[in-house]
């Protein structure tokens, strides 16, 4: 295996045990009782819808590159980084405007601070997927009729689906245990 697939698989390896040890914690505390139960604003579902579309986006291009077809890989990746932001602005919206409107914060039950810590965590890692994503494109950019960096691509495809997975658990659980 490639070393930096390795240590990829490590670091996702340290995000899951994150995000289930976040989890346990929110079960837990929820059981205790002094839980705010609140709605999860609108705009989550319309930003699951586009973190799916990014994956596909993601997917695409990954075939079109391992197909040579350059040009439409990169369009991809471009529609995949720009999906990802479009994912963290509505996930700002959701947090900071709707669900302070709520009533629900950071500081104050710790139901609002377990959602917005679970968010948060999840948009940071958002972040640097979105980060990755440029380094590939700029990696693609020099590499414009020769092959793509297929190990980095590979990663940065991982990566992604990974964030998108994780995405969909948290939304479920968050709706499931709010």
């Amino acid at each position: 295996m490639h070393p930096k697939k390795f240590g990829m698989w490590l670091f996702l390896a340290s995000v899951v045990m994150l995000f289930a040890a976040l989890t346990s914690g929110y079960i837990v505390r929820q059981a205790e009782g002094n839980w705010l139960y609140f709605e999860l604003p609108q705009i989550f579902y319309s930003t699951t819808i586009v973190i799916l579309l990014s994956s596909v986006t993601m997917q695409w291009t990954y075939f079109a590159a391992r197909r040579g077809e350059n040009r439409t890989a990169r369009i991809m990746l471009w529609a995949t980084a720009v999906l990802g932001l479009m994912f963290l602005v509505g996930q700002w919206k959701g947090w900071w405007i709707d669900m302070a409107n709520a009533g629900v914060h950071l500081v104050g039950n710790p139901s609002g601070s377990f959602v917005i810590v679970l968010v948060c965590l999840h948009g940071a890692h958002l972040v640097s997927a979105v980060v990755f994503v440029g380094i590939v494109l700029a990696s693609a950019t020099k590499a414009k009729s020769g092959p793509w960096n297929a190990a980095q691509l590979e990663m940065c495809a991982t990566y992604w689906h990974f964030l998108g997975g994780l995405w969909l658990l948290l939304f479920v659980f968050l709706l499931l245990n709010r």
